[in-house]
């Protein structure tokens, strides 16, 4: 593939502080710009964080003025943003992702698939309620064009079905974007699993995570991104604020991490 850098921007929200939230998403933008990124995936609930029971009434609207500064930035960097909120849509509740383009151009992805965090995820602490019994499961799902190729969007549980990756690389999907939320106990299983779908389906497959507690579970960090061979290009090996990039190159891909 030919074209410029492809990243996962792992965050650290905060809680009821969408400025805050906000001003982090530009501040990762930017470092990827300055390394030349294309296109910057965020994690699931990226502008708000994994917050359920703010989900409602903090939830975005299809074209929300909130998200006028991101679209701007967009723009002015030729960068394709994938932030993620909770989305009001047809008059329901979803877990979105907008997809920010150039020239202010805007699109929606809505989760396909609800999940649910066990018990075993915070021993002896809260767990987050259910997704389903929040929110709605959602149908929108646009492809976006990344260097000339198509990438189709995944949020978290999305993953979990082997059919949602099936169904990407059945309509021409070359690159499958995963906006994820997954705690350390996580982190092994849900590398193998998009590694497994990068070589079979011949997908790069990109993987953003929180790089701090949200929602009160902690995070896994360690977002990464694999070749479409499903080698691991590049990963952020810690839980911590940055940027994991994929830069193209004559003879495959080159990794590297903003910090």
């Amino acid at each position: 593939m030919s074209g410029r850098a492809i990243g996962a921007a792992q965050t650290t929200p905060r809680r009821d502080d969408l400025e805050a939230n906000l001003a982090e998403h530009v501040r990762l933008a930017r470092a990827a710009s300055d390394a030349v990124a294309g296109l910057l995936v965020f994690p699931e609930l990226s502008l708000t964080g994994y917050e359920l029971d703010l989900a409602s009434q903090v939830a975005f609207s299809e074209n929300d003025a909130r998200l006028d500064s991101l679209r701007a930035l967009a723009d002015s960097l030729h960068m394709t943003l994938i932030v993620g909120a909770p989305v009001r849509f047809a008059q329901q509740l979803h877990i979105g992702a907008f997809i920010i383009g150039g020239a202010g151009a805007l699109a929606l992805y809505t989760k396909q698939h609800l999940g649910a965090f066990s018990a075993g995820v915070n021993p002896g602490g809260p767990v987050p309620p259910p997704e389903p019994s929040i929110f709605q499961v959602g149908s929108l799902d646009p492809l976006v064009a990344v260097n000339g190729q198509l990438a189709a969007v995944a949020v978290c549980a999305d993953t979990v079905k082997a059919s949602h990756a099936q169904a990407a690389a059945d309509r021409g999907a070359q690159l499958y974007l995963a906006s994820m939320f997954f705690t350390p106990g996580e982190v092994e299983q849900e590398h193998a699993r998009l590694q497994s779908y990068a070589a079979r389906h011949r997908l790069l497959v990109v993987a953003s995570n929180y790089g701090g507690p949200t929602g009160s579970l902690p995070s896994g960090g360690h977002s990464a991104i694999w070749s479409s061979d499903g080698a691991l290009i590049t990963r952020i090996a810690s839980t911590r604020s940055g940027v994991a990039l994929a830069h193209p190159t004559g003879s495959g891909w080159h990794g590297a991490v903003v910090d």
